[in-house]
């Protein structure tokens, strides 16, 4: 069998993820010359994942790391790529406080953006709690630390933390979601402009896979980038944060990260926080 050769297009274009570890760990080999690229140069921009949804909502970048939430408001704009998706179980946002007590409509939650997928499940968990405030999502412990807030939801690596500062879960709204759906939570995906070449968005979809891959390949690899973006988080919570939130649907989301996908924009349509969906939303 001869082996397939790729047309190596010039081409530049931007892309959005988090500094987030899992992220940085997915697109370490892409953005340092590790795999081939096919081409393909990329204008990178690193920012929490809220602030790529509002950029993604602006149609600023090519291809994005956006919340399956924000996604959903943005089908017409953007197709999500099979590759580079945050799934998995035991692995969603955390409503944390300072003691334990029921949720009412004048509890004050500090929340990481509208548009996120935890803002998403606090909303199908708790209809009632309208009272949400906007936050970077490394501020929300400390907001709940100090009174500023009455709790707060929490993702990212801080679930491994808010434990030792004397903080208590209320739920968790990934176990909350699993045992309401039995299926993985949909955190976040990377998505391409629609109105890109078919040529185009497989060669960004098949050069991310091949970063994923590299990385579960060479694990140490990416360190010094993930490390340069993770503050002062250890190296232990670094790689806690990475097995949690990158795994096979990274790779490929394949059927059932799929369903899992569709199962949250139903309920999403289910209680009217978004809009029914009209367009084809995987890449084929």
């Amino acid at each position: 069998m001869s082996e397939t050769i790729y047309i190596h297009p010039p081409r530049t274009v931007s892309i959005g993820f988090s500094p987030c570890p899992n992220d940085c760990f997915i697109f370490d080999a892409l953005m340092h010359g590790k795999i081939d690229t096919e081409g393909l140069e990329f204008k990178v921009f690193m920012e929490d994942v809220e602030t790529l949804n509002q950029k993604a909502f602006r149609g600023e970048l090519d291809i994005t790391k956006l919340s399956y939430h924000a996604y959903a408001h943005l089908t017409k704009e953007y197709q999500l790529l099979n590759a580079g998706s945050a799934l998995g179980n035991n692995c969603g946002p955390l409503l944390i406080a300072n003691s334990f007590f029921s949720i009412t409509s004048e509890t004050k939650i500090a929340i990481p953006g509208k548009y996120t997928t935890a803002n998403f499940l606090l909303s199908l968990a708790f209809p009632a709690a309208i009272n949400k405030i906007e936050m970077i999502f490394s501020e929300i412990e400390d907001a709940v630390l100090s009174g500023k807030v009455d709790a707060g939801l929490i993702i990212h690596e801080n679930r491994f933390t808010y434990e030792q500062k004397g903080l208590k879960k209320i739920i968790d709204l990934g176990e909350y979601w699993e045992k309401l759906t039995q299926a993985p939570i949909p955190l976040g995906g990377i998505v391409v402009k629609r109105d890109h070449s078919s040529d185009l968005k497989s060669t960004i979809d098949r050069v991310l896979r091949k970063s994923v891959e590299y990385a579960f390949a060479h694990p140490k690899s990416s360190l010094n980038f993930v490390k340069a973006h993770a503050q002062e988080m250890s190296e232990e919570v670094m790689y806690k944060h990475i097995e949690l939130y990158v795994n096979n649907y990274s790779v490929d989301l394949g059927h059932e990260g799929k369903r899992a996908v569709k199962i949250l924009f139903d309920k999403a349509q289910g209680v009217g926080v978004i809009n029914k969906i009209e367009e084809e939303i995987f890449l084929i």
